[in-house]
């Protein structure tokens, strides 16, 4: 019902991470990582499984020791997401991990120490067709550029980022994705503008370290957002302590509200005040929760009167409209029906999934046509 995103997206070049295209005209994809000891393999699985249904595109695991790599390659078997393995200083462990199936090496060349030991590394990921993501943080600079800058910088962190960037400029590999990460905004932010004039590889964005599911998701979204709209990103992880399955959310979330990708339900909802005619809140916490399954992108507004009810449910595919005694339901931008104010949550549950299987049947019809006339 809405248009589309105004945003133009910076000309980067076009990697591959499994089967998700990362960078040029891809979607921005979104990432999680695991959080569950990677040796304990039924619960890795699960976990990664969780994000998938979430809705995560590429999922990052750690792999600190050769016991995390063997348990990796039986995880690669059971979960079909592409997989990113996380890997800092032990180069024999990324040589070990790239033989059991993983998409991608997220690794800092400057951190494996001999040129020797880095060109091992670049080489099996040649060989194997694997791209390296270079994740610059803050938090870990190289110490002379600590005493260089005297604290984390934004032009520190371009700085270190172009060590590795230049280290595989002289290995001719050029497969890479790169992120630079502070748990600061204003240094997030400016560093990624810097490199993102310098050099045009797919960028992975991220506030590192950002918090808490509440405080995590403003300074993320903050963040990102900001970034998002310059046109910066192919890659996003929002960093919470919380449920990753939330970072997942929060991330499609923020995609949606800048009209960037269209998965599930975009809910419009008034904050609710006097004015209401049924319990705006109630009605829209049991909404979310129970609509978490439906992935065919559908707006939906929930108003509590008629102040701005009918200017907002005629926008949308559903939307109701408080009223006394009876509210209005609007479908595809007209009058529908009237409700009571009883249970009205479970009676647009009962609309908003007749209208998405409507939506999925009509998208499979295209796929359908679609093929048939070998398009």
């Amino acid at each position: 019902m809405f248009s589309e995103s105004p945003i133009v997206r910076r000309i980067s070049k076009k990697i591959w991470v499994g089967d998700v295209p990362v960078g040029g005209d891809a979607p921005i994809a979104i990432q999680s990582m695991t959080n569950t000891e990677t040796t304990d393999i039924a619960a890795t699985v699960g976990q990664i499984r969780a994000l998938q249904d979430a809705g995560a595109d590429i999922v990052r695991v750690s792999v600190p020791s050769l016991e995390a790599s063997a348990a990796f390659g039986e995880i690669r078997k059971e979960v079909e997401i592409p997989l990113v393995a996380d890997i800092h200083f032990d180069y024999k462990i990324a040589l070990d991990v790239a033989e059991h199936g993983v998409d991608c090496l997220r690794i800092n060349p400057g951190n494996i120490g001999r040129e020797d030991r880095i060109r091992a590394v670049v080489d099996k990921a040649r060989d194997h067709n694997l791209p390296i993501r270079i994740g610059v943080n803050a938090g870990s600079l190289e110490k002379d550029l600590q005493v260089k800058y005297g604290e984390p910088t934004p032009e520190a962190l371009v700085e270190s980022a172009m060590r590795h960037v230049d280290i595989l400029d002289r290995l001719d590999f050029d497969n890479f994705k790169l992120s630079l990460k502070a748990s600061d905004i204003f240094m997030t932010v400016a560093a990624y503008r810097i490199i993102a004039k310098q050099i045009d590889n797919p960028l992975h964005l991220g506030i590192t370290e950002a918090g808490a599911l509440r405080s995590g998701t403003v300074k993320s979204s903050i963040g990102l957002g900001l970034l998002l709209m310059d046109g910066i990103g192919d890659t996003i992880r929002v960093s919470l302590a919380a449920d990753p399955v939330e970072e997942v959310r929060v991330g499609w979330d923020m995609l949606k509200s800048l009209r960037i990708r269209s998965k599930g339900i975009n809910f419009i909802a008034c904050p609710s005040c006097s004015r209401q005619n049924f319990d705006v809140i109630k009605t829209m916490n049991q909404l979310e929760a129970n609509l978490e399954d439906i992935t065919v992108p559908m707006d939906v507004a929930v108003i509590g009167c008629y102040v701005n009810g009918p200017g907002e449910s005629k926008e949308v595919d559903i939307g109701i409209t408080g009223a006394d005694p009876e509210s209005l339901i609007y479908l595809d931008g007209k009058p529908h029906k009237k409700i009571g104010s009883e249970d009205v949550a479970g009676q647009l549950e009962t609309l908003i999934r007749a209208k998405a299987a409507e939506k999925e049947a009509e998208r499979d019809q295209l796929i359908a046509t679609s093929a048939e006339s070998g398009n």
